[in-house]
């Protein structure tokens, strides 16, 4: 070997980490947060005064042996397709998913978790939960969402009431995509979008990718606080799944429309430079 590739790689040996502080941070937050993804993780390090990028954070977790790996066999995809039993709206976004303008474009969809209870006799029974959120993909923020112990039109209602309350400020007109599943061929629910003059679209049925941004959306929760893990009651996986929810909304990044107007979350208004 020559010598000077030899003290080339004396120096290196003999220099310091210079990643030591932040390797010793990591491993403290994953003592207390243990489903942390190189999302969750980054997002912590910052807010404890550590800028640093993504691309740093998902090296040294793979040093430090820190990756998730809660992952499981994936069950059966549930599907709240059930035909034609309303209306099919147009797909109007047509994967045209990224805005600058908050609250114009809002997707949803119905995702299935399973949990498990014992019954009276000592059997441990299969149950199920779904949840009913809506995204602004401005910023993928979920705006609302419902939770039940079935799929259920009232959960979906409510949740686009709180939608539409939510969105009231956009001084565009809103378009709401979903896939075409039974609660978003409901009579109700598409006149309770053309009361709001908001346009209704409509992904092509079994076709995904339409609304990819919502299927990522379910993979990353799954992924992190899902597969892996055991719950053993109703109550249990839908604290896990408000508290990721909260999480995501608390650490959305936020986005200037148009260089002109900045959106205030507080309060939900426009506010002019």
């Amino acid at each position: 070997m020559p010598k000077a590739t030899y003290m080339y790689w004396q120096k290196r040996f003999d220099r310091a980490n210079p990643d030591a502080e932040l390797e010793e941070k990591m491993l403290e937050i994953r003592v207390k947060h243990k489903d942390y993804g190189y999302r969750r993780m980054r997002a912590e390090l910052r807010n404890q005064g550590y800028p640093v990028n993504k691309k740093k954070v998902q090296k040294l977790m793979q040093k430090l042996n820190l990756q998730v790996t809660s992952f499981t066999r994936k069950s059966r995809k549930y599907s709240s397709y059930k035909g034609k039993v309303g209306t099919i709206a147009p797909n109007r976004i047509r994967r045209r998913f990224q805005t600058n303008i908050p609250h114009q474009k809002i997707t949803t969809d119905t995702t299935e978790f399973k949990y498990y209870e014992i019954d009276d006799k000592g059997h441990m029974i299969m149950q199920k939960l779904y949840l009913d959120p809506f995204m602004d993909m401005c910023n993928g923020e979920i705006i609302s969402f419902g939770i039940d112990k079935h799929p259920s039109a009232q959960s979906v209602m409510n949740a686009l009431e709180e939608a539409i309350s939510v969105t009231a400020d956009c001084p565009y007109r809103r378009t709401f995509h979903s896939d075409q599943g039974w609660a978003y061929q409901m009579k109700a629910y598409s006149h309770r979008l053309r009361e709001e003059r908001i346009f209704q679209s409509m992904s092509r049925k079994g076709n995904c990718y339409d609304n990819s941004v919502m299927e990522n959306f379910f993979g990353l929760l799954k992924q992190e606080i899902y597969y892996g893990v055991v719950y053993y009651s109703y109550e249990e996986l839908k604290d896990a799944i408000e508290k990721y929810i909260k999480y995501s909304i608390k650490n959305v990044s936020r986005k200037n429309w148009d260089g002109l107007v900045l959106y205030n979350t507080d309060n939900a208004s426009w506010l002019h430079k």
